[in-house]
């Protein structure tokens, strides 16, 4: 087929779905508007040395060079941020599938009650300060207090001053606000999932739930497992309130940094734009990595 006639089949398609494209308009547009243009624009100035001030000046790979070469806390904070994201990506993504797949077997009732509950702390507000309290560096500290009084410590530890407890702890604190929009969207998932199907499945030989689940639950929700892995992967390289919260911003010998914090530091502190778009398009890169790697895993459900 040749470059003409590919066009030109292409545009008698393009006819044919006029209306579906017409529909589509106002979405595209917002989204070219608002996701697109930003995308690009932050590529091409992370190639300029731009401070807010002055018209942004083209100084190709410098602020890449800087970034992996100079700069020691970046290299921390990919570190903390890689950490991060392999520990509280798949945990909280199988403990929202895990808890969707209980709560989806209760009543209606009871199941709107604990979707409520598990869902909670991530629709709160300033949800940190009870983990400031549990974890307060003095005697009143609600951790200090009970090991004190059970004789396993004599004295208080600062517990987000030390650099040994920050990274658990705020680990601790993401998984627990994990139960979020893609636990809401497993459990929209489960309800939609075809109730003959299972029984065709016995038919088929299918013996026990384990079956059920992987070759008839997980197939049957392919884009609310893609939904849910894109937002728990996005929310897990994006750290940055939880960090600031609770370990203070900086951190103590940077144990807490993450890509964010540092991008937050350059991009808002010291109008570095250019170096902190150069920041947001390694982590735009990593995540766009990961997620693509994710859809090649998940496309395997079910074989």
């Amino acid at each position: 087929m040749g470059m003409k006639s590919w066009w030109s089949w292409k545009l008698q398609e393009m006819k044919a779905s006029k209306h579906s494209y017409v529909l589509l308009a106002p979405y595209m547009i917002l989204f070219t508007m608002f996701t697109v243009i930003p995308v690009v624009i932050s590529i091409i100035l992370s190639f300029t040395y731009f401070n807010m001030l002055e018209f942004p000046r083209f100084i190709g790979w410098q602020n890449y060079t800087r970034l992996f070469l100079e700069d020691d806390v970046f290299l921390i904070a990919i570190k903390n941020t890689l950490l991060f994201a392999i520990i509280t990506g798949p945990i909280s993504y199988i403990a929202c599938f895990v808890f969707a797949w209980i709560i989806n077997e209760l009543t209606p009732k009871w199941r709107a009650f604990m979707t409520l509950i598990f869902y909670a702390p991530s629709i709160s507000g300033n949800v940190y300060f009870i983990w400031l309290m549990i974890f307060s560096g003095d005697r009143y500290g609600i951790a200090n207090g009970l090991l004190i009084k059970w004789g396993f410590l004599l004295e208080p530890i600062q517990w987000l001053k030390t650099e040994a407890y920050i990274m658990p702890i705020l680990i601790l604190v993401q998984l627990w606000l994990s139960l979020g929009t893609g636990f809401l969207a497993f459990i929209a998932g489960l309800q939609t999932v075809d109730r003959t199907l299972y029984e065709a499945g016995a038919v088929d030989g299918i013996k026990n739930r384990w079956q059920e689940l992987w070759y008839i639950t997980l197939p049957s929700m392919r884009p609310q497992l893609m939904f849910g892995a894109v937002i728990q992967l996005t929310t897990s390289f994006a750290v940055a309130d939880v960090s600031i919260a609770l370990a203070g911003f900086p951190s103590v010998n940077y144990a807490a940094e993450t890509v964010v914090t540092h991008l937050i530091d350059f991009g808002t502190t010291r109008f570095e734009m250019g170096y902190a778009s150069a920041i947001a398009t390694v982590l735009f890169m990593i995540m766009v990595g990961t997620n693509l790697l994710v859809q090649k895993l998940l496309r395997r459900v079910g074989e």
